[in-house]
């Protein structure tokens, strides 16, 4: 068992508070949005590995490599070769990140192969594959979540634009009422993502000042309004704006979570959760960003469907285990709710990190005895050869690890 040391992200979205008071740490003032947990080569966790401290610290990444089936077991490796396949978070959005999507595996190796062989530099702007991999995601709410995920039925949409009464608006309504789903949604998204600038500001203004009028009454999408008021705030004049408006408004209450699998478009606006996802670094951006837009790609690889967001909540098993369940086998989050007295038999086999994010959690090697106390905010890895159960006083224990 290995305490984690961890890294935060300062994205410039990223709440100040959030994360320090989940780990009890003074707040800096400046942005803490994501904390790391796992082997990513961006900035891998630390242990200290036999005995070592401070300036011994290993990456979990080499101390992985040195001894890939005993750190993950036979099983990870063979499925996914000799690294840990996920990536685990504490996400802490206080505004929006971008509106993207992720691809599948079959358009990640095609769009790979096709900037390698253009020689596009792996660290360039403009690179849309940086690897192979899909990148499929979870996020579990800590607090009350809220995000954009996937399309609103189109005649559902087209009433929502029509009633913000913004004239450069109507023919997006006009070919959501026209088109059959696929074809309506596949060529507003283009229509607004290709639009002039200069017009796009304009609409994005008279769109944003309709929208605040309209949140401040009661009404069906009262909500989706103030999103898209809170969006232009944060992005004047930005494509993307009007974009999600297109999208589902979603509300996660704690302890709910939402799975994002391939051409899903999305965006998280505001909260603390905690994220896993397969390990991936591929994303197509279609707005709420400075950063590059391919249009083409983008189009490819979204699916222009509607379908109301899955909310998933966790099922116990009988030993107490609250599974989140999803399709993929990189990854697999559950957690553990801990009454004094009461203990948790952790299976073996498979590499997994422990969170805590209530009370105090104890985990102990039944082979040795040996014990690890986590405070809120703390983590461990857990190598898939050690036996442990897990223990606690009113403590909450997310649990990340593989599907296979």
């Amino acid at each position: 068992m290995d305490r984690l040391v961890n890294t935060v992200r300062p994205y410039a979205w990223g709440s100040t508070t959030a994360i320090p008071e989940l780990l009890g740490t003074t707040p800096t003032g400046e942005p803490q949005a994501e904390l790391w947990m796992g082997a990513h080569p961006g900035a891998p966790s630390r242990v200290a590995r036999d005995g070592g401290g401070g300036a011994d610290l290993r990456p979990l990444s080499e101390v992985i490599a040195a001894d890939p089936e005993g750190e993950l077991g036979s099983r990870a490796v063979q499925r996914f070769g000799p690294r840990l396949p996920f990536l685990f978070k504490v996400l802490a959005a206080a505004s929006p990140l971008s509106l993207q999507v992720h691809p599948d595996r079959e358009r990640a190796v095609a769009g790979h192969a096709a900037e390698e062989a253009a020689g596009v530099p792996l660290d360039a702007p403009h690179r849309n594959y940086k690897d192979t991999n899909h990148k499929p995601e979870l996020l579990c709410a800590l607090t009350h979540f809220e995000g954009l995920c996937g399309f609103r039925a189109p005649d559902e949409t087209a009433g929502l634009l029509a009633a913000l009464d913004v004239d450069s608006l109507k023919p997006y309504a006009d070919l959501l009422h026209a088109k059959p789903e696929e074809d309506a949604l596949r060529e507003v998204l283009t229509a607004v993502l290709g639009a002039d600038h200069e017009d796009m500001a304009r609409t994005v203004s008279e769109t944003a000042a309709a929208a605040e009028r309209l949140a401040a009454q009661e009404g069906p999408h009262r909500e989706v309004y103030a999103a898209c008021a809170f969006l232009a705030r944060h992005y004047p004049g930005d494509h993307g704006v009007i974009a999600a408006l297109l999208l589902n408004h979603v509300r996660l209450q704690p302890g709910e979570a939402l799975y994002l699998g391939a051409g899903v478009p999305h965006a998280y606006l505001d909260g603390l959760g905690v994220e896993i996802m397969a390990n991936s670094d591929n994303v197509l951006r279609c707005g709420l960003t400075p950063k590059h837009i391919d249009i083409p790609e983008l189009l490819r690889v979204v699916r222009f469907e509607s379908a109301a967001p899955a909310i998933l909540r966790p099922e116990a098993d009988a030993g107490g285990e609250e599974v989140y369940g999803t399709p993929v086998e990189e990854f697999r989050l559950s957690r553990f709710d801990l009454a004094p007295g009461a203990e948790a038999t952790l299976p073996t086999g498979t590499p997994q990190i422990l969170l805590c994010t209530t009370g105090t959690a104890v985990l102990r090697r039944t082979d040795t005895g040996e014990e690890l106390r986590l405070a809120r905010g703390e983590s461990a890895f857990v190598r898939a050869t050690e036996p442990v159960a897990l223990a606690g006083d009113d403590a909450r224990v997310f649990r990340a690890t593989v599907a296979v």
